[in-house]
């Protein structure tokens, strides 16, 4: 009886591993596709769906297992254990390479849902006649639960941050095939195969074990085929994948793939971004800048000896950090992270804005590209009605604001935000030679000042003959037609942005 009871209890502990483990491979690929493909609320949305209907699949095709189930589930166990485990390994390998990426993609997800789909009505058909049904059921989906919960919780907090996605499959995938290989142990009176189970379950866990020592030469082959030059840096945060890259000219800055700036010609960018702004405020003492991790913009603001404050505000505290200790981006800096006027804050811009009471002189926004929902919410009118609040009566904002050239819809439908905000508005460009035609957006509410009287001296790019070319737009670059609002129902920012980048990298 006591044994019978500890079956019993180890198989539902079987299922606590299911859950969790099931769960986990699922957030590795919604993380890893927002990764590599943007957009993660689509990535998301897409993957939780496929892998739920595939263990609808998985649920349904259990009833054509027949004979000795046990055996079946071990199996079932092992194979979950080698997909998922090695699920985020696969995927970094194959997408530099592989021309169908989202193929490749689904056709694991769904094959991890088929298998974990399958476990849990097998494992209720194995209990079924030692534990009375409403106990069956009522302990089969609270483990299966807790263990849900478990992953939802970790995988954020502790796996993401300290593992990486690819050890965090392998440890999961090393997980379910130390639940199997231990099945097979202890009820191998039961199976008629479990010396081979036994066997087949240790070469498993050295296989993944040595891929776990290995993870990090893993990821650095995978980036190496991504990237043209040398990846000298790369990390994750539970955010953004963060990369950079050298060459004989230049370092490279890349957030989940995407080019931020380049050494060689970052100043043009940022002192387009920056100067008209600032060089407009007669009383410039505080200046808050959103994004910006990098703190180059912070070097640009630092240039004005009258300001006295300024408050960096992103969501991200590895790139806070890694800007503020390397030698070598602090050099591109100029330590501006470290500068005693500045103030740097970890936390999502908007609830740093409603929470925030202070007046600024200057706001610079320099926010990635609209690509998916979690950024689009940045560029809406509750952000920029937020936007005004922080700003005193002669204050001038900045926004980076896309391509005009590429995404012209984009481009002016962040105009058109501004001003159903209240705002009045100055949009400008310029060409920075790694991305092309760039664009951004001056917001303020007073009209009456000298605008750019304050201009510094010796900027490597901007002098007040160039500075009045960048208000002048050519006619494939203008708005010519009547655009949407951006608001957080709608999001019809992103919606633009998707359309029109995605256009122009076919």
């Amino acid at each position: 009886m006591r044994k019978e009871n500890g079956a019993q209890w180890l198989l539902l502990v079987a299922v606590f591993v299911i859950a969790t483990c099931g769960l986990i491979y699922e957030l590795v690929a919604g993380t890893l596709a927002s990764y590599l493909l943007g957009d993660s609320v689509t990535q998301f949305s897409t993957i939780i769906g496929v892998y739920l209907f595939s263990m609808g699949i998985g649920s349904f095709l259990s009833r054509y297992f027949t004979g000795n189930l046990l055996e079946w589930f071990i199996r079932i166990e092992l194979l979950v254990g080698l997909i998922g485990g090695f699920s985020a390994a696969i995927l970094f390998l194959v997408f530099p390479m592989a021309a169908s990426f989202r193929i490749i993609l689904y056709g694991l997800v769904s094959l991890t849902g088929v298998l974990v789909g399958l476990e849990i009505p097998i494992l209720m058909r194995i209990l079924q006649d030692k534990v009375e049904f409403k106990e069956l059921v009522s302990r089969v989906f609270t483990f299966d639960y807790i263990g849900a919960l478990l992953a939802s919780l970790i995988f954020p907090l502790l796996l993401v941050p300290h593992l990486g996605l690819i050890r965090t499959s392998l440890f999961f995938g090393i997980l379910n095939i130390a639940v199997g290989w231990y099945l097979a142990s202890y009820f191998k009176k039961e199976i008629k195969q479990g010396f081979l189970l036994r066997m087949l379950a240790i070469l498993l866990l050295l296989a993944e074990l040595v891929a776990f020592v290995f993870s990090e030469s893993i990821m650095s082959y995978s980036e190496t085929m991504t990237y043209n030059d040398q990846v000298v840096y790369s990390t994750s945060s539970p955010y953004q994948r963060i990369v950079i890259t050298r060459n004989k000219r230049e370092l490279r800055l890349f957030l989940n793939g995407n080019l931020q700036f380049s050494s060689a010609d970052e100043y043009r960018y940022h002192e387009a971004l920056v100067h008209p702004a600032l060089s407009s405020v007669s009383s410039l003492k505080r200046v808050l800048v959103l994004g910006g991790g990098d703190g180059i913009a912070v070097r640009e603001i630092l240039k004005y000896p009258a300001v006295e404050k300024i408050e960096l505000v992103d969501l991200d505290a590895k790139m806070t950090d890694l800007f503020s200790t390397q030698e070598v981006l602090r050099s591109i800096n100029q330590s501006s992270l470290l500068n005693k006027k500045v103030t740097v804050h970890n936390e999502d811009a908007l609830t740093w804005l409603r929470n925030n009471r202070e007046l600024f002189d200057a706001v610079v926004i320099d926010f990635p590209d609209p690509s998916g929902f979690s950024v689009g919410k940045l560029y809406s009118t509750v952000f920029y009605q937020l936007l005004r609040k922080a700003m005193s009566p002669d204050a001038v904002a900045v926004v980076q604001s896309t391509s005009p050239y590429v995404a012209p819809k984009s481009f002016w439908c962040v105009d058109t935000t501004l001003q159903s905000a209240g705002f009045l508005t100055k949009p400008y460009h310029n060409y920075v030679p790694s991305f092309g035609e760039w664009g951004y957006i001056m917001a303020f509410t007073n009209t009456n000042r000298n605008w750019y009287a304050q201009m510094p001296d010796s900027l490597r790019y901007l002098n007040r003959e160039t500075l009045t070319q960048l208000f002048v737009f050519p006619e494939d670059m203008k708005a010519h037609a009547k655009l949407e609002t951006n608001r957080l129902n709608n999001q019809a920012l992103v919606n633009y942005f998707e359309e029109e980048w995605g256009n122009y990298l076919e």
